[in-house]
């Protein structure tokens, strides 16, 4: 064997040498490197945490299969690119893009009728026996995925209208951004499209990229843990029914055992009750209308001492806008005392009985014209309902769409040791007005005087407070004898909302409670649903989730007035340049080839 076979025979040995030794090295040693400037394919420790525990099959249904505008085929690829990396770490995460409207005999307006039809369905006005009709009619159709079909209509995954504009050509679409996490039988429905109002396309699908972790996180943490945190709502002293909280009960209960709990028993057997209350983790007190009694502020105050965790929503001022509508538009706004003032004062806040007024605030629908059948409504601006945009960077808030308040209060901190963050407060462009005063609808007529909102603005309605809290009862009598009374206990948190009204949800006209956050009379959907499952989720430390929520993912954003002036030279650049460059290249390579044989 001459020396040149033999080194080419040792460099072929050496080479297949390493390659072993590198496939026997990736078999145990696992990496993946996020070469992103701000890592948005790198998992968090949560992330990791929550698909270690699953031991089984769990599959994605991501409806964002088809044919999509740019932006939306933004979302497609990340979610798709996200979804990989959560499988690339365990194997038993599988997913497949779905087109609901996937049918190749159906025309492209045998479509657009299914997806006005699917609209239909998911409109609050149509009686069940109109939905029943359209989803038969619907599962006659030929070639469309049932299975799809059926897991939109009355869940509530309403499809997304997207007004596209090219050139000045304004087109409409309709994408399904959604998808259902599936694991030993059990399901959720995750969106993917967070619907910031006043943004654009663009903006709204940047927003959603960087929700798009905590979205998947959480629907896997939902479907595949069980159960063990346990929540009750207050009762006893006049606080919102069942029916008008049910989507926030509902959506809670996805996550945590949540149940009813009243304080009657306080009078008879109040030890007993706390007792049977500290086995809570979490309480949530919506709107209560009647006074406390001492032995049921003592029963509560026991309960935050010990570091239980609670929701306040609390009004100090009386007002409905059913009292306005029912009593020839107008309503007198009065103080409320529910006998936690002192309460409230020894943990740190204090709640006042007047209202916010804000110039930012959402719209009502009130009827103009004749009465009868030939009724229309028209929107208007009401000042006593403050919309607010959250600028606190705080895992509650951030990066969360527009909260809308009904006749809030303005809250004030006190220093008293415990640390206070304000997670919602109303815009520059804000007063407060004393009650008692009176609430007319034809306010809406008024032109508000600039000077009115001078000097004011950025009122307090959400704060979170956190640390050891002291009891209201130190050095005073006690209500109730109680052996295990302290005055000072564990490190707890709360969160205070000087609105009651905020977890209210509407109800249908067959009085079936809507979606938490959306108003029927605007067709408006506000962002209440996501703050007050955010609060939950904080209050009980969910395996760190909320935190995942301040995840920073930059897409960059084309300027479309720049695109539509350069449109032809952009044009030109992407199409012609690659070809003008591929024909230079042919001519000089063949031009090698024939100077290099030629000799």
């Amino acid at each position: 064997m001459t020396d040149a076979k033999k080194k080419n025979l040792k460099s072929l040995l050496i080479t297949v040498g390493i390659l072993i030794v590198v496939n026997l090295a990736g078999i145990k040693i696992f990496q993946r490197f996020d070469l992103t400037q701000d890592n948005r394919y790198t998992l968090s420790q949560t992330s990791f945490s929550i698909i270690e525990e699953v031991r089984e099959p769990l599959l994605v249904e991501v409806y964002l299969d088809g044919d999509f505008p740019g932006e939306f085929r933004k979302l497609q690829s990340e979610t798709r690119q996200l979804l990989e990396e959560f499988k690339a770490y365990n194997s038993n995460i599988r997913f497949r893009f779905v087109n609901p409207l996937d049918g190749s005999e159906n025309s492209d307006g045998d479509k657009r009728e299914i997806i006005y039809s699917i609209f239909k369905m998911d409109n609050p006005a149509v009686s069940p026996k109109e939905q029943k009709e359209i989803q038969t009619s619907l599962q006659q159709i030929p070639d469309l995925d049932k299975a799809v079909l059926d897991s939109f209509l009355g869940t509530g995954m309403t499809p997304a209208r997207v007004t596209m504009n090219d050139r000045g050509k304004q087109t409409e679409a309709v994408v399904f951004p959604w998808a259902i996490a599936t694991y030993q039988g059990r399901s959720v429905k995750i969106p993917l499209l967070k619907n910031a109002m006043g943004a654009s396309t663009a903006e709204k699908v940047v927003g959603s990229v960087q929700h798009l972790e905590y979205a998947f996180a959480n629907a896997f943490n939902t479907v595949s843990k069980s159960k063990n945190k346990k929540v009750a709502v207050v009762k006893g002293n006049g606080e919102l029914h069942d029916l008008l909280m049910a989507d926030f009960i509902k959506q809670t209960k996805q996550n945590y055992f949540i149940g009813t709990f009243t304080l009657d028993s306080v009078e008879s057997q109040p030890v007993e009750t706390l007792k049977f209350l500290k086995k809570y983790d979490m309480l949530v007190i919506a709107k209560p209308t009647e006074t406390f009694s001492d032995a049921e502020k003592q029963v509560l105050d026991q309960y935050v001492v010990g570091g239980g965790k609670t929701l306040w929503l609390v009004d100090q001022v009386k007002i409905e806008m059913d009292s306005l509508y029912n009593s020839q538009g107008a309503a007198l706004a009065f103080p409320v005392d529910l006998n936690l003032n002192d309460m409230f004062f020894k943990y740190g806040f204090r709640i006042n009985p007047n209202l916010v007024k804000d110039l930012n605030c959402a719209p009502i629908a009130l009827a103009t014209g004749e009465q009868g059948s030939a009724t229309q409504y028209s929107q208007y601006p009401w000042f006593y309902a403050p919309l607010v945009y959250a600028d606190s960077k705080h895992p509650i808030v951030d990066n969360l769409d527009p909260v809308k308040f009904d006749f809030a209060n303005s809250i004030d901190t006190l220093k008293n040791g415990i640390k206070k963050t304000v997670l919602l407060h109303s815009s520059q462009y804000s007063n407060m007005v004393g009650a008692p005063v009176e609430v007319r609808l034809d306010m809406v007529q008024e032109r508000p005087e600039p000077t009115e909102f001078k000097g004011g603005g950025n009122i307090p309605m959400a704060v979170l407070l956190e640390g050891k809290f002291r009891s209201v009862f130190e050095n005073r009598v006690l209500a109730f004898n109680d052996d295990s009374f302290r005055t000072e206990g564990k490190a707890g948190k709360m969160i205070v909302i000087s609105d009651g009204d905020i977890v209210r949800n509407q109800l249908d006209k067959e009085f079936r409670p809507l979606e938490l956050g959306y108003d029927k009379w605007t067709n408006k959907l506000y962002g209440n649903k996501e703050f007050l499952n955010n609060c939950v989720n904080y209050l009980l430390d969910d395996t760190g989730l909320i935190n995942i929520r301040n995840k920073e993912v930059k897409l960059p954003i084309l300027d479309q007035e720049k695109v539509y002036q350069n449109y032809s030279a952009i044009q030109g650049v992407t199409v012609a340049v690659p070809i003008v460059l591929l024909v230079l290249f042919g001519i000089v390579f063949t031009m090698i080839r024939k100077r290099r044989y030629s000799r």
